[in-house]
């Protein structure tokens, strides 16, 4: 029996090798997204029961015409910020993890999500006033000059994975201790707003917030799923990738790009929201092997419904205090990365 199934999609010149658990994956991933999400939007200080939840969306009419303005214009769309921004650091991290052929690495770590950061936190804090739209730009901007950054400093007659992760480690810490410096010194109203922003949550995000944010999020996943094939070849080492016709350094070069995309995109949206980037990889990885045609998709599902359960368990653990979905996921996520480290060094 094949292990495999080859989709070719009409009128493109490419097609995708996928594991046969992929579609099944998918579904079932989609399926438990789409209960999360129903359970998060009606979890709150007032509940909406589940079946209302669902005529709401519907546009069925309920018992009671208050649901419609809870539903629609407070919680949905946080809900559905908390999914793209799952997805967007997730895709973001299995780049990073193929072109570093580190599974440790994340944009987290190697210093992506603290360039973004560090801009967002500079525009919140120094210029409050300029128009939110300009967030997402402004975090893509340091996203994109870190991703840059580290490639230039990276370079000794070609880019090497082992140089990215230490340069990566170097600019982060020196994002951040500006990201810090920024915090120190800013207006005291506009530091409360930009630290918040930095715990990493979805709290108060609209249908413009995650409108400005759907582009970046589709143009840049799907540029990344059009390069799993690319990605794959590089995971074989730079000789073996160069044998099979890779144009090595511009597809490693145009992954970091959709890799700091990605990254900035969802950090400007939902501030920094760590260790998604680390977790939905691996996790995919088990779920349907290491190939990126099947991997990319998965992941991204994987960290979307990881984002919307941090969120609905930072409203009710401490209800009626909220956790920032951030905080979650590091009390998630640091334990497994530990996990990780302890089980790769034993291997």
């Amino acid at each position: 029996m094949k292990q495999w199934l080859v989709v070719r999609p009409p009128q493109v010149p490419i097609s995708f090798h996928l594991d046969r658990r992929v579609p099944s994956i998918l579904v079932g991933l989609s399926l438990a997204t789409l209960v999360a999400m129903v359970l998060s939007v009606g979890q709150g200080e007032y509940p909406v029961p589940t079946l209302d939840v669902i005529k709401t969306v519907l546009g069925v009419e309920t018992s009671n015409p208050d649901f419609a303005f809870i539903v629609m214009t407070l919680r949905l769309p946080r809900t559905l910020v908390a999914w793209g921004v799952g997805m967007g650091l997730a895709i973001a991290g299995t780049i990073t993890q193929g072109i570093t052929r580190n599974p440790l690495a994340s944009p987290g770590i190697i210093g992506v999500n603290a360039g973004a950061s560090l801009a967002a936190v500079t525009l919140i804090v120094l210029y409050p006033d300029l128009p939110i739209a300009l967030i997402p730009l402004a975090a893509f901007g340091g996203a994109l000059t870190v991703a840059v950054l580290i490639y230039l400093l990276a370079w000794q007659g070609g880019s090497s994975p082992v140089r990215l992760i230490l340069v990566g480690v170097g600019c982060s810490l020196i994002a951040g201790s500006l990201t810090n410096l920024m915090v120190t010194f800013g207006n005291i109203y506009n530091v409360s707003q930009a630290l918040v922003w930095l715990a990493g949550s979805v709290y108060g995000r609209s249908w413009e917030q995650l409108m400005v944010f759907l582009p970046w999020l589709m143009g840049f996943g799907l540029l990344s799923l059009l390069m799993s094939r690319e990605l794959n070849a590089l995971q074989l080492g730079d000789e073996v990738a160069r044998s099979l016709g890779s144009r090595l350094e511009l597809q490693r070069g145009l992954l970091l790009l959709s890799s700091a995309a990605l990254a900035g995109s969802s950090v400007a949206t939902a501030g920094s929201i760590g260790f998604v980037g680390l977790i939905a990889p691996h996790l995919g990885r088990q779920l349907v092997g290491p190939s990126h045609e099947g991997l990319l998709p998965v992941a991204a599902l994987t960290g979307g419904f990881v984002v919307v359960v941090a969120d609905l368990l930072g409203r009710l653990l401490f209800a009626p205090i909220e956790l920032p979905c951030g905080i979650i996921t590091a009390i998630v996520g640091a334990p497994y990365f530990l996990y990780i480290l302890i089980r790769d060094r034993n291997s």
